[in-house]
């Protein structure tokens, strides 16, 4: 497992990550695990060698939190006792298990303190390496964790401010790097538009680019994410300040572009990974798709058409992904002409379909990239509203 560019920021800011560098411990933290390298251990030939320790992070921010779980992992053979035998009192499971990117591990390690659980990752991780030191000592009295390595600290790689422990803690980082794109576009940031990059700052994308040129108003507050307040209202800000102010506190990759996209400025889509059309059917929005798909580039189209009828709400709610191999079915199921024609022209927005709208798209999104399955390997999933289902 090579080095990775990480923030140096969770073992500058908590105590006991800096305690075990200070005592000479090689640690690093990559996609929110902890990592303890060149840890000496006994093989089942009893010879001396270096594995590594690694641990979930449970961090309030960037300062760890007390461990969450005693267990923890091994990258190496299996380790033994200074006679060659296995240490089945401390392994638990061994295969080959991805954790993240570069962080593959052999083993699941299981020592549980008397008063159930570790204070602090200090004394978690010299735990675990003093019980693989004891016998390598045995051998080689020369044996220890504590190498002093000097390491100068790397600018971080990620697009978020924090670590995405959300992923390490449900070992699904190799899964999450499949969205590890470097630009996807939202065009429109009404009440799904604001819900798709609601869920979007949360995925790995390096760049995130917002477009809309409207302002944001009170009807958007009772149909998007969040809660302006009525200082924010009469500030009148456009949505896409307003959204990136926001979302910027988590991912630090927003890009504002406060107008709209239409056909003289379509070019500044091209070479987007992906787009999320939000949009009603604008005088351009035929442009933007002829040029999505002249370059290639696969996008998902989302349409809610509400109505109400005999005192209850009905409709559907529609999203449609299109790919440079995918795309015979567009006019069949996007609307581009002028408004007034079909239920996708009505303009009943209600906050919890939004975000409903908004999830589809997104996990539409997601299975394009590999992240869900996707059995049906379908372009076009509606959704009717039935009375039934409320």
């Amino acid at each position: 497992m090579g080095r990775s560019s990480v923030s140096p920021k969770p073992i500058s800011h908590s105590p006991d990550l800096r305690r075990l560098r200070e005592d000479g411990y090689d640690i690093d933290v990559r996609s929110a695990y902890l990592i303890l390298r060149d840890v000496p251990y006994v093989n089942g030939r009893r010879e001396v060698r270096k594995g590594i320790l690694v641990s979930t992070l449970c961090l309030a921010g960037d300062i760890t939190q007390r461990p969450d779980t005693h267990v923890a992992y091994f990258a190496g053979e299996h380790p033994c006792r200074a006679d060659g035998t296995q240490m089945t009192e401390l392994v638990i499971g061994s295969a080959i298990t991805k954790l993240g990117e570069g962080l593959v591990v052999d083993h699941t390690f299981s020592q549980k303190p008397k008063r159930g659980h570790y204070v602090d990752y200090f004394e978690k991780m010299t735990t675990y390496a003093a019980i693989l030191v004891g016998h390598a000592r045995a051998i080689d009295s020369t044996a220890t964790a504590q190498t002093f390595r000097v390491d100068e600290p790397e600018e971080e790689d990620s697009p978020f401010n924090y670590l995405d422990t959300a992923s390490s803690r449900a070992e699904i980082n190799t899964v999450t790097r499949k969205l590890k794109l470097d630009d996807v576009a939202i065009i429109g940031l009404g009440g799904t538009g604001a819900y798709v990059l609601d869920n979007a700052t949360k995925t790995p994308v390096r760049r995130i680019h917002i477009f809309d040129g409207d302002k944001l108003s009170t009807h958007n507050a009772f149909r998007s994410p969040g809660a302006p307040s009525l200082e924010e209202l009469r500030q009148q800000l456009f949505k896409t300040s307003y959204f990136k102010q926001r979302y910027e506190k988590m991912h630090r990759g927003i890009v504002e572009h406060a107008y709209y996209i239409n056909e003289s400025n379509v070019a500044e889509l091209r070479g987007m990974a992906f787009v999320f059309l939000c949009v009603d059917r604008a005088p351009d929005k035929q442009a933007i798709i002829a040029r999505l798909l002249e370059w290639g580039i696969p996008f998902v189209d989302v349409g809610m058409g509400i109505y109400v009828r005999d005192g209850m709400l009905g409709g559907s709610l529609r999203v449609t992904l299109a790919t440079p191999v995918m795309n015979s079915h567009l006019p069949r199921r996007i609307s581009v002409g002028a408004a007034g024609d079909n239920e996708y022209d009505t303009n009943i927005q209600i906050a919890d379909l939004n975000m409903l709208n908004a999830a589809l798209a997104v996990i539409k999104w997601k299975k394009h990239f590999g992240f869900y399955g996707d059995l049906e390997r379908n372009t076009f999933r509606p959704t009717r509203l039935r009375q039934t289902s409320w």
